[in-house]
């Protein structure tokens, strides 16, 4: 035997164009010419026939030339058709394998058959090659097409699970931000139930101080008599008043209401304001349709926000502007200003940072006394630092 080692190999079929490449165990020329003739223009394939006579040359030609088809003699002076195809099919399970012999017993061509031999064809009967060797082709093709097809329909099978894994990993990674999501949302519901709370009780236990303080002040009025500084402390009680009853609204997730519109002196209001708070205001008259229980309210809550954050009214100071049909008041402050990527968010419901005040819900009733007004409401940066609120109410109109 051939010292060189056989690595078994997969079939592969004929391809269009390609020989039909037969490997013929025969030791006898004449018989192997008689082979030849029957096949040659009886398969849909050019044939290509290596013929050898010996184990090592039949065991070489398997390594090498790796068949299509082979065909063998049942007994040979030094070898013979089985242990020939026990070789072959160790090393090319799948080529097919026929006996072509001059003599064979029916109980020995029933054995060959029996271990895995394709079939036999006897030398006197070799118009049968063809038919037998055409079918054994395309018996081993549909077979390797099975094959393939099943190993498709595997690796498929795989990829459809490592798919459905995958679905599966992602419905539970989703089932877990659905879930923590739902606890977040609970928790600010709960959160937001508090405030409401807070606010509502706040604003119910500062009413009774402020019932009080409203019924001192008219006592105190009646018996001394009216002086301004009594006047102040009534309106900055009625203010207070207002901002409660607004608290109290907003806890209940109601708009600022009851806006009283008729002719006013903003310039007016604005005086009073900076006179209360300590800081600078301009000394125009300036005539609006408004509420002005509603704007003093407004431009307390801006003032009382640029003091705080300033650290001083003498920081802090008013300006107003005219602008094609709108009075524009300014509260401009010099302190550390207002971080752009908080601008959009400062009149937020809740919202609450040094930048945007303290209650976290002065500027929100700022922005919608403003807008009930028809007006706007924004916040700048201060040249040379700080922040700048600008409020810009409508002018009458001639109508009006």
């Amino acid at each position: 035997m051939s010292g060189t080692p056989l690595v078994q190999g997969a079939y592969r079929s004929v391809q269009p164009g390609e020989a039909l490449r037969i490997l013929h165990l025969e030791d006898n020329e004449l018989d192997h010419e008689l082979v030849v003739f029957h096949l040659d223009g009886e398969v849909p394939w050019d044939v290509q026939i290596t013929r050898v006579e010996d184990e090592v040359a039949f065991l070489d030609a398997l390594r090498d030339d790796q068949p299509h088809l082979i065909l063998s003699d049942f007994a040979l002076p030094t070898y013979d058709g089985l242990s020939a195809f026990r070789a072959a099919h160790a090393l090319l399970p799948d080529v097919p394998f026929i006996i072509v012999t001059g003599a064979m017993g029916e109980e020995t061509a029933v054995d060959t058959l029996r271990e895995g031999v394709t079939d036999y064809i006897l030398k006197q009967r070799l118009e049968r090659l063809a038919p037998a060797v055409k079918r054994a082709i395309a018996e081993v093709d549909a077979q390797v097409s099975r094959e393939l097809a099943e190993q498709e329909v595997r690796q498929l099978n795989r990829d459809l699970k490592t798919r459905l894994d995958e679905v599966e990993r992602l419905r539970n990674v989703a089932e877990r931000q659905s879930q923590r999501l739902e606890i977040q949302a609970r928790q600010l519901e709960e959160a937001l139930n508090m405030q409401k709370t807070f606010l509502a009780e706040t604003s119910h236990e500062l009413r009774t101080p402020l019932t009080a303080l409203h019924g001192y002040l008219r006592r105190a009025e009646r018996e001394v008599g009216g002086s301004q500084t009594l006047l102040d402390a009534q309106r900055v009680a009625e203010n207070m008043t207002r901002l409660v009853n607004d608290l109290l609204q907003l806890s209940r997730g109601e708009l600022v209401q009851s806006i009283e519109m008729h002719f006013m002196n903003l310039g007016h209001l604005l005086r009073q304001v900076g006179r209360d708070f300590g800081v600078r205001a301009p000394q125009d008259n300036l005539e609006i349709v408004g509420d002005p229980g509603r704007l003093t309210q407004v431009f307390v809550n801006l003032v009382t926000n640029a003091v705080r954050v300033s650290g001083s009214p003498d920081k802090v100071h008013l300006e107003v502007g005219s602008r094609p049909g709108e009075i524009e008041v300014r509260v401009v402050d010099h302190g550390p200003g207002v971080p752009d990527n908080v601008k959009p968010k400062i009149f937020d419901k809740f919202y609450r940072g040094k930048e945007a005040g303290s209650a976290g819900l002065g500027l929100t009733i700022a922005q919608q006394v403003v807008t009930a007004h028809g007006g706007t409401i924004d916040v700048v940066d201060t040249p040379g630092g700080g922040a700048t609120f600008r409020v810009r109410l409508p002018l009458p109109e001639e109508d009006d």
